[in-house]
């Protein structure tokens, strides 16, 4: 009984351990600019005209919001319910977006399927999908495609700002910081500061190649140092100047503050903001920590931390108002910081009713209550914009310019290809050799669609004389979720009869998973299939004849567990073992291949396997015939065959339409990485067609 309580206790003890460790690692990276406001709120706020009320009372209630703020916005928003809401550990608004389009049909890109949906990850543990409250919500948003498009927008918005907020906070933050030495060394010019500023900031990049963990560890202790730093010296000043400080912290000095400024009071919200400027890093960072840390670290140290901070800021400013110095971080824009607040309190509001299945009042109480809050603010920092608020709006209509104009083009080149794909009459007209000649080898023809045979492919067949024995149609698609875990990867199926020996691959990546150079591709890749083929053989239903109907049936392929293959597999190194395969590729090409290998240490190291069918009675002939087409067209080489893709616009289509497409696609097209690089095609087996688009 004592051991099995003591090996329970085991991994409790090493949950908190690592709960603990993951804390103190986000204090280096997630509560950095968070940490550093109390470096220019009060210095901000009574700038303008808001300097002529330096009294006693004005500082009491300037406090006052300053406590509210930071308690509603960043601990009852953002750690009491915001971090309850990430996608598997992921955070920010591409996640919540990314949950929403799980949970509704609210994606733009039509290539959503069943078998996604069978994914672990795909659901929330407890939530059933599509289904809950507010139903007509979920229907008025699935059927109408501007509304769709609006919250893609505005989900764009939030990344753009976030990144556009990013530019600016270092620097400010870091700048910040470095004018506290002219405080002692009076004859520093600000020219210097700048200088030092500049240094520290060129350091600080440098660093960050070297990973979050690393990056973490070195500024951790650095932040908790100057957290409770700033916490004991604000202690010292509320016991040693004002120890009535505490009587600001009710709400009515707050009526007391806009009563006695009005509209400065108002103006002045700007600077007030920028105490809870860092809060949506708490979310936004998620990826590299867990809700867990995060909590524990803000209410432990952040939060009484930097309260004890402005509240004995005050207690100082009560007793010496004319320490209330204007500087240049008066302009400061935290609008960025604002936005992208609103955003993910309205992304929030949905992900109560269509994931957390609430009642829809509790989503309008949240969305109205945290949305009027922020919107005041938002109200008060756009009158900066003239004054240098107007830099991060700049940034992000860049950067949300860019990103809706790629998300536009690819969008409409899968609906050109959905809607011109070739019909399944027509392959099956042609016979099992499909009109042309068919050569030894696979031909692994890529594609964007998840169902049907794409248009390119006519045109190879029209420009091609010839074509490989077997064909892989395979589409590298994206789904919804952060991870794919690697036994729900690969999506195997056929197209058209047996004796056409034609399948379907889809290789399956989560918005967070890196597509690496996987040495290993072409050989899970065959095993997948020959799996395939054989759960299909097992299948009772699969021997009847050829039906149309079923043909977007796919199979889940498990590619770790090697059990349960119908192959065997070993490794091979020199070149007899290959001499003797058929292949479809002349002495010379032979040659130059074995030259390109030689001098390419990536393609080099692959992994040389060769498969072979075991002799086993209970396996089928025609099984058994179609497993030795795979292996010796595998054996005969590997072509990867791809569409090298023009998009237009139409003559009819509008000017702006035109501009995206022709002018912005395009350029955004030519300057990006191709699809053979990002997805690792070896050269030397790589077939180009070129096909224009008219969309």
């Amino acid at each position: 009984m004592d051991a099995e309580a003591g090996a329970d206790q085991l991994p409790r003890r090493q949950y908190y351990m690592n709960l603990l460790l993951l804390a103190y690692q986000s204090f280096g990276v997630v509560y950095g600019d968070l940490s550093t406001s109390p470096l220019y709120v009060y210095k901000s706020t009574f700038s303008g005209k808001l300097s002529q009320y330096q009294d006693e009372e004005t500082v009491f209630g300037v406090l006052s919001l300053i406590f509210w703020t930071f308690t509603l916005i960043p601990l009852l928003k953002y750690v009491t319910i915001v971090l309850s809401a990430d996608d598997n550990g992921e955070g920010g608004p591409f996640a919540l977006y990314s949950l929403l389009c799980r949970h509704a049909k609210l994606s733009l890109l039509p290539n959503q399927q069943a078998a996604d949906e069978e994914l672990s990850s795909y659901y929330r543990n407890g939530f059933a999908p599509r289904n809950g409250s507010s139903p007509w919500l979920r229907r008025f948003l699935e059927k109408h495609k501007k509304m769709r498009t609006v919250l893609l927008l505005i989900v764009l918005c939030g990344a753009s700002m976030v990144i556009g907020d990013g530019v600016l906070t270092p620097a400010i933050s870091v700048l910040s910081s470095m004018s506290g030495l002219q405080v002692r060394a009076t004859g520093l010019e600000h020219s210097s500061v700048v200088l030092l500023s500049c240094i520290v900031l060129v350091g600080l990049f440098a660093l960050q190649h070297r990973g979050t963990q690393k990056v973490a560890f070195m500024f951790a202790p650095i932040v908790i140092i100057w957290l409770l730093s700033i916490g004991g010296i604000g202690l010292y000043n509320i016991l040693h100047w004002n120890p009535n400080i505490y009587q600001a912290l009710s709400p009515y000095y707050m009526v007391k503050f806009f009563r006695k400024t009005g509209k400065d009071g108002w103006i002045a919200l700007g600077g007030i903001l920028l105490s809870m400027t860092g809060s949506e890093a708490m979310f936004a960072d998620l990826g590299h920590f867990t809700s867990a840390s995060v909590r524990v670290a803000f209410i432990t140290v952040i939060y009484p931390c930097l309260i004890l901070q402005y509240m004995g800021h005050a207690a100082f400013l009560s007793k010496n108002t004319f320490h209330m110095p204007t500087s240049f971080y008066d302009t400061i824009p935290g609008i960025a910081c604002m936005t992208v607040m609103l955003v993910t309190t309205f992304l929030m509001a949905l992900i109560i009713i269509f994931v957390w299945q609430r009642n829809i009042i509790f989503a309008l109480v949240f969305l109205v209550f945290f949305g009027s809050i922020e919107a005041v603010y938002l109200s008060s920092s756009l009158m900066k914009v003239p004054q240098g608020g107007w830099v991060p709006l700049v940034l992000a209509f860049i950067f949300m310019s860019v990103m809706y104009i790629w998300h536009y083009g690819l969008r409409r080149k899968y609906q050109f290809d959905l809607q011109n794909k070739v019909s399944m009459r027509s392959i099956l007209s042609l016979g099992p050799s499909l009109g042309i000649v068919r050569v030894p080898g696979i031909g692994l023809i890529y594609t964007e669609l998840v169902t049907g045979v794409p248009s390119i492919f006519s045109h190879f067949v029209t420009n091609l004389p010839a074509f490989h024995e077997v064909l892989v149609f395979l589409c590298v698609k994206s789904v919804p979720v952060p991870y794919v875990s690697p036994d729900e990867r690969y999506l195997v199926g056929r197209i058209g009869p047996k004796e056409y020996r034609m399948y379907r691959c889809i290789v399956r990546y989560g918005y967070k998973d890196v597509q690496r150079d996987d040495d290993n591709f072409e050989n899970m890749l065959v095993m997948s299939i020959a799996k395939f083929i054989m759960m299909e053989a097992e299948d009772a239903s699969s021997s009847a004849s050829y039906d149309i109907a079923n043909e977007g049936r796919m199979a889940v392929i498990t590619t770790t567990d090697a059990s349960g293959s119908p192959l065997a597999m070993r490794d091979f190194n020199g070149l007899a073992d290959s001499m003797t395969t058929r292949s479809s590729k002349s002495e010379s090409l032979r040659s130059l291949q074995s030259s390109y290998e030689q001098e390419s240490p990536s393609v080099s190291r692959r992994r040389r396997v060769r498969f072979e069918v075991p002799e086993e009675d209970d396996m089928g002939q025609q099984v058994k015939e179609e497993l030795m087409a795979l292996v010796e067209a595998k054996h005969a080489g590997v072509a990867y065959i791809m569409g090298h893709s023009y998009i237009k616009a139409r003559r009819s289509s509008s000017f702006l339409k035109k501009f995206a497409i022709d002018v912005g696609y395009s350029f955004l097209r030519k300057n990006c990485r191709g699809p053979s690089v990002t997805l690792h095609i070896p050269h030397i087996s790589l077939i180009e067609v070129g096909m224009i688009y008219y969309v």
